[in-house]
């Protein structure tokens, strides 16, 4: 059945992309994205892999499952990110002692040195989009997106 102003000739009203906070959202977020994921990638890592350092970077031994959990991936691509990981010697497995049948990660020496290497460069991505900013409203940005996450539950990290 044809829309009742579609019959009349005239296209039914229809509002702005530019009207729309997801549209702005999408624009910043996929160029902040891709300038990161250019820089990450660039030192020799994807951004998932980052996410997975990162969060092994505390120090302690960790299993996939609570990477997996941590971070909001599926431990068969935790466990793909692992595998490339410990390709590029970033990262080593181990039998946990706790539960000889699980596997514990942790960082090489050369694992550890990078982390903060790429930590600078989010750094210096955060600094190139939103440095011009003044310190309220960078907080005031960072409270608001943190509320919607928190309000809408959001609990996977973006990894890509």
């Amino acid at each position: 059945m044809d829309h009742p102003m579609a019959r009349s000739g005239q296209a039914p009203s229809a509002s702005e992309l530019e009207s729309h906070l997801g549209y702005w959202l999408r624009f910043v977020s996929n160029h902040v994205s891709n300038a990161f994921k250019a820089k990450v990638e660039a030192a020799g890592v994807s951004v998932s892999e980052w996410v997975v350092l990162r969060q092994l970077y505390a120090g302690q031994l960790a299993a996939a499952g609570a990477i997996a959990e941590a971070i909001g991936m599926t431990k068969g691509a935790v466990s793909k990110v692992v595998a490339r990981l410990e390709e590029k010697r970033l990262l080593q497995r181990s039998v946990l002692e706790d539960d000889r049948r699980q596997q514990g990660l942790a960082l090489t020496a050369k694992g550890r040195e990078l982390v903060p290497e790429l930590a600078r460069l989010a750094d210096e991505n955060d600094a190139e989009f939103f440095g011009h900013l003044s310190k309220p409203a960078r907080a005031e940005l960072l409270a608001t997106l943190r509320e919607l996450v928190h309000h809408h539950g959001l609990e996977s990290v973006p990894v890509d």
